[in-house]
């Protein structure tokens, strides 16, 4: 007989932050602190990229690090990278989260949400 769980949905927010290529492994890791299973980190242009070739000067290559996280966990969160982004110039960056409005599959969720209740058993 198979068991049903009722779990309690939190709600996911996509994290999305483009930081200095350098500070990829800082950021990613402070932002897996937060209860984040899966990121995804991809090279980007920073905003000042077309000012900056105009004026024939080069740009700190950036990348985006994209992360599932909890929605309990996005303010602190952000509130945590704006003082890590004043921290210098080395540290420069943005970040912003987006509301995720549904995830299909008790265990997917599980693993995005990073809820140990939802992973299966095994049987004796």
């Amino acid at each position: 007989m198979e068991h049903t769980r009722n779990i309690a949905p939190m709600k996911l927010e996509l994290l999305l932050a483009v930081v200095q290529n350098d500070k990829v492994a800082y950021f990613s890791s402070l932002i897996q602190s937060h209860q984040a299973n899966l990121q995804l980190t991809v090279p980007a242009k920073g905003t000042t990229h077309l000012i900056l070739n105009y004026l024939g000067l080069t740009d700190r290559p950036k990348s985006l690090v994209v992360s599932v996280i909890r929605a309990s966990e996005s303010k602190k969160l952000i509130e945590l990278l704006d003082e890590t982004f004043k921290k210098g110039k080395g540290y420069k960056g943005i970040a912003f989260t987006i509301p995720m409005t549904s995830v299909v599959g008790t265990l997917v969720y599980g693993f995005l949400s990073n809820d140990k209740r939802t992973v299966k058993k095994e049987e004796a």
